[in-house]
């Protein structure tokens, strides 16, 4: 069974840096790309980072110059390095994992940026 385990959320104040974490356990193959997502009390979960399997990155304009997404040497990892986070950051951050057709979700990490 593919599981993803999100770690590194907490609380923050507004200005500083945060980095997550994602490790897949129970796969057999690689990602063809993985991701971060997020979604705010009241509002849909949205795209924040995505990088392929080859390495081409994607980012949200609202966080383009402040996230960096990059995947780690072991298989299936992948991170998120936050700086200059802002209350509007707060939310539940979600790790993605495509396989195609499969798309594979981790459990949730908070983060919350105090102002």
């Amino acid at each position: 069974q593919v599981q993803l385990v999100e770690s590194g959320g907490g609380l923050v104040q507004a200005g500083g840096s945060l980095r997550l974490s994602c490790a897949a356990s129970g796969t057999i193959f690689v990602f063809n790309a993985m991701g971060w997502y997020r979604q705010a009390p009241g509002k849909q979960r949205e795209l924040v980072a995505h990088i392929t399997s080859g390495g081409s990155t994607n980012y949200a304009d609202s966080v383009k110059g402040r996230f960096t997404i990059s995947r780690g040497n072991a298989k299936n990892t992948v991170y998120l390095q936050m700086n200059s986070l802002k209350p509007e950051d707060t939310a539940v951050y979600y790790c993605n994992g495509v396989f195609v057709p499969m798309n594979y979700w981790g459990q949730g990490t908070q983060v919350t940026v105090s102002s």
